[in-house]
């Protein structure tokens, strides 16, 4: 049982997948940084809001107050979101599919040699052949 586990936390996906983790968490810090820093004043110029929270759409209901959509707060998250999105892309998908295909294209040039070579399939069927000749002349 011990041994299974070990083998699911040792797989290369597994470790992947916590590292992908650990790097969204660093990058939702950074992106959050933007949006504060950067994102927000541009509201507070365009909208007259200190931040994309600010941005709401009051509509009075029945009870005679008002009732506040908070559309800012949706731009924001998909502000984010995109921001997060194009980090991960430039800064980690796009130069490991580079270097995947740079090793793709190598291994490619050993793959043509290596498929001149028999495989073990037809070495083992030579083998079988060649016992059965020499059973057979006993």
């Amino acid at each position: 049982m011990i041994q299974g586990f070990k083998e699911f936390v040792l797989r290369g996906n597994v470790i992947d997948l916590a590292v992908a983790v650990v790097i969204g968490a660093a990058f939702t810090g950074i992106v959050n940084a933007i949006v504060t820093g950067l994102i927000n004043p541009l509201i507070a110029l365009i909208f007259r809001a200190d931040s994309l929270n600010d941005l709401v759409w009051s509509i009075p209901n029945i009870r005679g107050g008002e009732t506040d959509f908070g559309w800012g707060m949706i731009i924001g998250a998909i502000i984010n979101f995109i921001a997060v999105a194009v980090v991960v892309y430039f800064v980690f998908v796009y130069p490991l599919n580079r270097a995947k295909e740079r090793a793709a294209a190598k291994a490619g040039i050993a793959a043509e040699e290596a498929s001149s070579l028999p495989t073990e399939q037809e070495l083992l069927l030579q083998i079988r052949d060649l016992l059965a000749k020499d059973s057979s002349k006993a």
